[in-house]
């Protein structure tokens, strides 16, 4: 493994150090989940008290996650040039602003827009942290540190909806949102105080737009980098459609009561948690490849498997089993395509993060709504479905670019 400088007057990486890094990176990774699913128990609330439709109100969901996206390609490279901290601090203020401002939201326009500015704020967040540990580390380190910040943000989306609903049950909606500027504020003094320059000022880039145009060119001229990064945003959206529509199938389609899907729910997220932590076992002996790839194709598999227990009506159980495999396996597939991903851009970091972090949150967001459409079960089945054929063609492709490499 290789490790870097990580800051610019360099200070020993001390255990007590290393673990409080560790923390401010799994929140700043932790808000991309936490804006998503902590006041979604609140959306008919929230609509009934601003008079809007409940598609209104899903879309304050949506125009998050385009921020989250689309402030990546900004944020990325900016912090090749600037360094990480300062940005990082940007977006702490912004998202806590935004996060404030939204609890006061009057209208539901004000609302949707303010959403925006919050996911904004949140993606500077969200691709720095990814930045940052691959300025620490490189191959297998990487990848089993991406797999500990992957243990933060498998276990967000369980407990946001849960703490979520109790703060919207004891104080309203609002307080929700009170609560994520609380907790980014937070974050915002501890990583004003705690959080190292991981970027020296002596491997910054320098220039402006140009050198963020360079560095994008840098990252999808590699064909590796770009199959990495296509590989982790479908399986991605595999797990994305899975999310939004699972609750339909399960609750709508095969009579699950709320508890009971919440249970299935839970079950699928620690399957995810438990491969993400032995995937950092492992990968220093069998290797960030191997595993990425075996994970790949067992979501691939569960989600082909998914249509024909559909079709056929084999039942509950079975299409439980699908989806059980094809979460636990996403807990192999993302820590390594970001360790793969970043592997190669030390210099463009930012950049690369800025393409894998994107084009994930891009196409899962297409692939939720085409869950929802017609037959809940066959749709969702569909999509996941034809993710797994994507993600084997997608498999080949790398392994036919591997082998001209190694000619």
């Amino acid at each position: 493994m290789t490790r870097s400088t990580p800051v610019d007057e360099p200070v020993p990486d001390t255990p007590a150090r290393a673990t409080v890094v560790l923390v401010l990176l799994a929140g700043l990774v932790a808000l991309g989940p936490l804006s998503t699913d902590a006041y979604v128990p609140g959306l008919p609330m929230l609509a009934a008290d601003l008079g809007a439709t409940a598609s209104l109100a899903q879309l304050t969901v949506t125009t998050c996650l385009i921020g989250l996206a689309v402030g990546q390609l900004v944020a990325g490279p900016l912090s090749d040039v600037l360094g990480r901290r300062r940005p990082v601090l940007v977006g702490l203020v912004v998202y806590t602003a935004a996060g404030v401002a939204a609890a006061a939201a009057p209208t539901i326009g004000t609302l949707i827009a303010l959403r925006a500015v919050q996911g904004l704020g949140g993606s500077f967040c969200l691709v720095i942290a990814y930045a940052c540990v691959r300025d620490r580390f490189s191959g297998a380190a990487a990848a089993r540190y991406f797999s500990l910040l992957l243990l933060v943000t498998g276990l967000a989306p369980i407990l946001a909806p849960l703490a979520g609903a109790q703060i919207i049950g004891l104080a309203g909606w609002e307080a929700v949102f009170v609560a994520l500027a609380a907790f980014s504020g937070l974050l915002l003094v501890a990583c004003a105080v705690a959080l190292p320059e991981t970027l020296p000022a002596q491997r910054r880039r320098s220039g402006g737009l140009s050198a963020a145009g360079a560095s994008y060119l840098r990252v999808l001229s590699d064909r590796a980098t770009v199959g990495y990064t296509a590989v982790n945003a479908v399986v991605f959206a595999a797990m994305f459609a899975y999310i939004s529509g699972s609750p339909f199938v399960l609750q709508d389609g095969y009579g699950l009561s709320p508890q009971q899907y919440g249970l299935v729910f839970a079950v699928n997220a620690l399957g995810l948690v438990a491969a993400a932590q032995l995937s950092g076992r492992l990968v220093g002996r069998l290797g960030a490849r191997k595993l990425l790839t075996g994970g790949a194709v067992g979501a691939s598999a569960a989600g082909l498997a998914s249509i024909p227990v559909v079709v056929a009506q084999l039942g509950l159980w079975p299409l439980l089993a699908c989806f059980f495999v094809l979460v636990t396996c996403v807990g192999f597939v993302l820590p390594n395509a970001a360790a793969l991903t970043l592997e190669d851009h030390g210099t463009n970091a930012g950049a690369a993060a800025a393409v894998l972090g994107s084009t994930q949150f891009l196409v899962g967001g297409l692939a939720a709504p085409l869950a929802g459409t017609g037959s809940a079960a066959l749709a969702t089945a569909a999509v996941v479905g034809g993710a797994g054929l994507v993600t084997l063609l997608l498999l080949a492709w790398l392994r036919v670019i591997s082998m001209k490499v190694t000619r």
